[in-house]
């Protein structure tokens, strides 16, 4: 169903999150239907805003290039069949006809003496964590169960993170409120000035190092990479990426290793940001800054540069939250959105998609495009906390289009074949366009720029 005249109110939300001028919010129209109603919170408005809010910065974006201002800001329509497709992408995903490990034996949700833990072990180092500060007798589903039992949720919690794994105790009550999105500093100086761009292509000459993992700050990233830019994700050589998340988050990329710890390495990254006019980082509070390259060194040093930074608990989460590691699925745990999705005995629930990290993907690029348009010098957090909590406060139901109901909706049409490093891929188009070409395996590209 095409949402009428009126504004969406997430769309309007997040637009304003952004700074975006107001009298552009009514140029994004919605069609078709979706599937993501399911549960008691509004993720499929969560969704459709997010990915309304990157399509209206990616036409502002291009206006601008072209030498415009807001009233020549095209109109832009978004297919909620496509936007329910992308933010499952990963459950969509075929790798040689093969469905990919999505989550491992030892990740999930174990009773425990006084309610419920949420565990993370799809990393081998994270598993190794887990087995270590519950002193397994192996690592099984079994062990697991059988030591959460015998602690309470925030034991469980606290020996797993004490160890460098990742548990979290499930929250009844929603987590202290979060801003969707924080503009926290400018620089004063302008980045490199941007011609004219191709039509869909908006971010065309554009250099983005991309310093993120597993999927919020990847779709981010592959999103730009669509709409045109150059980019460059670098990894540490010691820290590999499960290939089938790269298999589905690293279109529109290319992938090198580089050791910051090394010092031609770290000359060869320096040499990468003087060039940048983007740089996204997804590592916890306080991870780059230990190398010297925190969102603030980074603008003092190159001004010109937007700054998008990702954590999973929020800027200004209360300690020790601030400066831990999360993923969706912990975050939905510890903010409270587990127990509102639980199900018949109480036990935990989740959302219909990973809605925390593929809608703070789409806002992560939408802010970098808006930050773009108005010339860069800035730097903007995000947070997957951050995004929750607009979800549980600030949203509500839709009477129509995407609350509806999956009325009509295939996922046919937005699933493609692409070949890839990692062989032929079956995949989820993205709400905007094509790639054109899958990705190459993890950490085998040179750590160069293309030529402009």
């Amino acid at each position: 169903m095409t949402i009428g005249e009126e504004r969406d109110g997430g769309t309007a939300q997040a637009w304003e999150a952004l700074g975006g001028a107001p009298e552009l919010v009514g140029r994004v129209r919605y069609r078709g239907a979706g599937d993501l109603a399911e549960g008691p919170l509004p993720v499929a408005e969560l969704a459709r805003a997010t990915v309304g809010v990157c399509g209206l910065a990616a036409a502002e974006l291009a206006a601008v290039r072209a030498g415009g201002g807001a009233a020549d800001v095209a109109p832009q329509v978004v297919d909620e069949g496509a936007v329910a497709t992308a933010f499952v992408s990963e459950r969509h995903l075929r790798v040689e006809g093969r469905a990919p490990v999505t989550f491992a034996p030892l990740s999930g949700f174990w009773r425990t003496a006084d309610g419920w833990v949420r565990t993370h072990a799809n990393y081998p180092h994270h598993e190794a964590a887990l087995v270590r500060a519950l002193r397994l007798p192996s690592a099984t589903p079994e062990a697991v169960r059988a030591a959460a039992l015998g602690r309470t949720a925030v034991e469980v919690q606290e020996l797993v993170y004490g160890e460098g794994g990742l548990a979290v105790a499930v929250a009844q009550e929603y987590g202290d409120p979060q801003p969707l999105i924080e503009p926290v500093r400018e620089s004063g100086a302008r980045g490199r000035t941007l011609g004219a761009a191709p039509a869909g292509r908006p971010a065309t000459g554009v250099r983005v190092l991309d310093l993120t993992r597993v999927i919020a700050g990847p779709v981010a990233t592959r999103t730009l990479g669509l709409l045109g830019a150059d980019v460059l994700r670098i990894d540490p050589p010691g820290l590999p990426e499960a290939d089938d998340a790269y298999a589905d988050t690293g279109f529109g990329k290319r992938s090198a290793l580089l050791d910051l710890a090394e010092a031609g390495d770290r000359a060869v990254f320096e040499g990468l940001l003087a060039e940048a006019d983007v740089v996204v980082t997804g590592y916890r509070p306080g991870a780059l800054e230990r190398y010297g390259f925190g969102a603030g060194e980074l603008l003092e040093r190159w001004p010109g540069l937007v700054v998008a930074e990702l954590c999973a608990w929020g800027w200004r989460a209360r300690e020790p939250w601030a400066g831990r590691r999360g993923f969706d699925s912990l975050v939905q745990a510890g903010y409270g959105i587990a127990a509102a999705c639980s199900g018949p005995g109480g036990v935990p629930g989740a959302l219909p998609a990973q809605a925390l990290d593929h809608g703070t993907g789409y806002l992560m690029a939408a802010g970098v495009l808006r930050a773009l348009a108005e010339g860069g010098g800035r730097g903007l957090r995000f947070s997957l906390a951050g995004t929750g909590s607009w979800l549980v406060r600030g949203l509500s139901r839709a009477g129509t289009g995407a609350g509806a109901g999956a009325s009509g909706y295939a996922a046919e049409p937005w699933l493609r074949e692409t070949r890839s490093g990692y062989g032929v891929l079956r995949h989820a188009a993205s709400p905007f366009g094509e790639w054109g070409a899958g990705p190459s395996r993890w950490g085998t590209d040179r750590a160069v720029w293309l030529p402009r």
